[in-house]
């Protein structure tokens, strides 16, 4: 894999990564963009110990446009996009709209003597995994996924040197119906300074066994008890499997997981990156052909901290969707959206058999 990295015209950094290491990246960017918007605003909630960003400069953002005008689309003479080639294979660039960045201005004033407030300092990132506009990921040829998790352990190593970054985030939104705002086929990476929510619940279950056990890994013991199981296993190779968990709190819901306990992307081996990308797709396409129509879907990498607590996590890709029926979606309504109490409408076992037979 050949890295390239360049300026956009506003400052912004693309990087191109190849799978021929003759390929020529030297096409400026010939857009007259404004300067980037200056890094968001932190607020502590002290009722949660949770941060809230505030982006207003994001309500600009670009949404949903035609094809002809999709900015992830490689430049053409009569039109020029995000990207300055005319063809790319995985291209990354920081996000002209994101929620956090390194351009922190000022040291906002606390809120209330409860609610503090920081600058948004990190990095936002797109992910586009093809030049191909109609494409989507299952589509991709397993080379192209292994470039695609070759950038995604790149970026993960690069954006956790970054000065103050806690933890990085690499995902895929994909339908309108999660809430894409672009058609093209990409992903996205978010760079915190701070240890998510959801991470922190994680760890702190970790922690808890770990003590119990005399130093037990959760998720390893977890994953183990599920491939002995097999009753919620998916699908499965030497290095990974793929399983609905046993209290799986979307309809369908599925963790693909290595059988070796790594912290992150990164720490993968070339076999195991070798072995995701067969085992992924196949699960896509079972995700596609359960009701015979693309599946909108979160595929969300859970990766360790940057600093903290690295022995306790295992790496995994969380991939769910919202979609319950063929013609009906779960929404999160009170329980889930104020009490975070989801309510499953499918039972993990029923959501294996039919992925399974699909």
């Amino acid at each position: 894999m050949k890295r390239t990295s360049i300026s956009l015209a506003d400052g912004r950094e693309l990087i191109y990564f190849d799978e021929c290491d003759d390929a020529v990246r030297d096409q400026p960017d010939r857009r007259p963009l404004p300067p980037p918007p200056p890094a968001s605003q932190l607020r502590y909630d002290p009722l949660t110990d949770e941060w809230v960003a505030l982006a207003v400069h994001r309500q600009t953002r670009t949404f949903l446009p035609p094809a002809e005008q999709c900015p992830l689309c490689p430049s053409t003479p009569q039109r020029l996009s995000e990207i300055p080639a005319p063809e790319y294979a995985v291209a990354v660039f920081e996000n002209r709209f994101p929620a956090l960045s390194e351009r922190v201005v000022a040291e906002p004033a606390a809120i209330t003597p409860f609610t503090a407030a920081r600058p948004g300092q990190g990095r936002c990132e797109v992910v586009c995994f093809t030049d191909d506009h109609d494409a989507c990921f299952a589509a991709l040829p397993p080379r192209r996924v292994r470039t695609v998790l070759d950038a995604l352990a790149d970026r993960t190593a690069v954006l956790g040197g970054l000065p103050g970054v806690e933890q990085v985030f690499c995902f895929e939104n994909r339908g309108v119906e999660i809430g894409v705002t672009l058609h093209h086929p990409h992903g996205q990476i978010y760079a915190y300074p701070f240890v998510t929510p959801r991470t922190r619940s994680l760890l702190g279950a970790a922690r808890r066994h770990a003590e119990r056990t005399g130093g037990g890994n959760l998720y390893a013991d977890v994953l183990a008890a599920e491939r002995a199981s097999g009753e919620r296993v998916v699908t499965t190779n030497r290095h990974w499997t793929a399983y609905v968990p046993a209290a799986a709190r979307w309809p369908f819901e599925v963790h693909v997981a290595p059988h070796r306990a790594v912290p992150d992307l990164p720490a993968l081996t070339d076999a195991e990156r070798d072995a995701f990308g067969p085992l992924y797709l196949d699960l896509l396409r079972r995700f596609d052909g359960l009701f015979d129509t693309p599946m909108p879907y979160v595929a969300a990498w859970h990766q360790v901290p940057v600093h903290v607590e690295r022995g306790l996590g295992h790496l995994h890709l969380q991939l769910f969707s919202i979609r319950r029926a063929e013609d009906k979606l779960k929404y999160l309504a009170g329980s889930e959206s104020a009490m975070g109490v989801f309510i499953n409408d499918i039972a993990p076992e029923r959501a294996a058999d039919l992925l399974r037979a699909v």
